[in-house]
């Protein structure tokens, strides 16, 4: 009989082990649930906020109007700024690159206008076709043309850094000047800048809204003329007329 109910005993025993085992096992779902439980909610990420005197310098600069009267950054940038010297850095740049890209869709508009005329390096007339290609077909040519552009760029920006940057061996490394305003370096041939601060500030502000939408166009031209391989004004023509195939 001891034999008996020792050896039923014995064999309950994994039973009854097994049983608590498949009792206390979660499924994925309940791991997951006591998981999300564990962590409690999750706080979405918020905006960082643009610290107050950052944020009341940037709202003195030129450069906002409609449609956008408050200041238009949408990917929050101005919130990285460590200083109100970082921002004049931006604006700085800013400033630099509109001017450059207003330059140079002028010069890509008269570029591709003049080509297959017979005047300066393309006495000959064989400079042709989309801007994009111009400067590849002057140095074929064995005209000067990389030269004189390193050393005028050169020029611009010792006289650009000479008047709105602090010395270099000092401890503002990398900042402009105190005393500097930035994008007002001086050159002013034709005396077209107003006494009038409300003037002046106006017209900084044509000067931003037009920089920032000709560094757009000349990315568009850029982009247009790598895709068709024809010339802006001819893109524009074919859409005006109604083309198969008009640009981007």
């Amino acid at each position: 009989m001891a034999a008996t109910m020792m050896s039923t005993s014995s064999l309950r025993a994994p039973v009854a082990r097994d049983a608590f085992r498949t009792s206390t096992k979660s499924s994925p779902a309940a791991r997951k649930g006591l998981r999300v439980l564990a962590l409690g909610p999750q706080a979405e990420p918020s905006k960082a906020a643009t610290p107050d005197d950052i944020l009341a310098y940037a709202k003195t600069l030129p450069g906002i109007s409609q449609p956008f009267p408050d200041i238009f950054d949408p990917a929050n940038l101005l919130s990285n700024a460590t200083s109100i010297q970082e921002v004049k850095r931006w604006r700085e740049s800013e400033i630099t690159h509109g001017r450059v890209a207003m330059l140079a869709a002028l010069g890509w508009i008269v570029g591709e206008f003049v080509a297959d005329k017979k005047l300066l390096v393309n006495s000959d007339g064989r400079i042709t076709g989309p801007a994009i290609d111009h400067f590849q077909q002057v140095e074929y040519k064995g005209a000067i043309f990389w030269e004189p552009l390193v050393f005028s760029i050169g020029l611009a920006e010792a006289w650009r850094i000479g008047v709105g940057w602090a010395n270099p061996s000092s401890d503002k490394f990398n900042q402009l000047r105190d005393d500097y305003s930035p994008g007002e370096i001086g050159f002013d041939p034709l005396g077209l800048t107003p006494t009038d601060p409300k003037e002046k500030y106006d017209l900084q502000t044509k000067e931003l809204n037009n920089g920032r939408l000709a560094m757009i166009g000349i990315a568009g031209f850029v982009a247009q003329e790598l895709v068709k391989k024809q010339e802006i004004f001819y893109q524009v023509g074919d859409t005006v007329k109604g083309s198969s195939s008009p640009p981007l």
